[in-house]
């Protein structure tokens, strides 16, 4: 079997979720058109990412005080 393989990593992980539950939520209120889902699956990661670095800026983690 010719499988792809990947590992994510645990920041992956967490931007993967929340595009996700992005992607998700415009699918359920149906604001992704019929053949618009990889542009609604790009905008979502965008916006993931963009949510990460509000926090980042915003929020000063643990490690971060070392």
């Amino acid at each position: 079997m010719n499988k792809p393989y990947m590992s994510l990593q645990p920041t992956e992980v967490a931007l993967l979720d929340a595009a996700s539950r992005i992607y998700s939520a415009r699918l359920l209120s149906g604001q992704v058109p019929d053949g618009g889902e990889h542009e609604a699956l790009k905008t979502s990661v965008a916006e993931s990412i963009d949510l990460a670095r509000l926090i980042d800026e915003g929020v000063m983690a643990d490690k971060e005080l070392d």
